[in-house]
């Protein structure tokens, strides 16, 4: 398996490799803004250390609380109704 590099320049195509997703599922990514990119002649650039930080241990954790953190402002608001 190919390694990232994170001051590697990589087109979408190789980050679909590297995190085994779809086409739809990569631009959905760009689109919202969880994977930041360059647009260079009309084509998408993602640079390693977006890649790297999105399957990091601690973008993980990250998630975790900040979706804990919704699920209770959810309940509090749905109690309070």
């Amino acid at each position: 398996m190919k390694e990232i590099k994170p001051n590697q320049v990589y087109t979408t195509q190789e980050a679909q490799d590297f995190l085994k997703i779809s086409n739809s599922t990569i631009k959905r990514h760009l689109k919202s803004g969880i994977i930041q990119a360059n647009k260079v002649g009309g084509r998408y650039r993602i640079l390693g250390a977006e890649l790297l930080n999105l399957v990091s241990p601690q973008a993980e954790k990250g998630a975790t609380i900040v979706y804990r953190d919704l699920k209770e402002k959810v309940g509090q608001t749905i109690k309070n109704w």
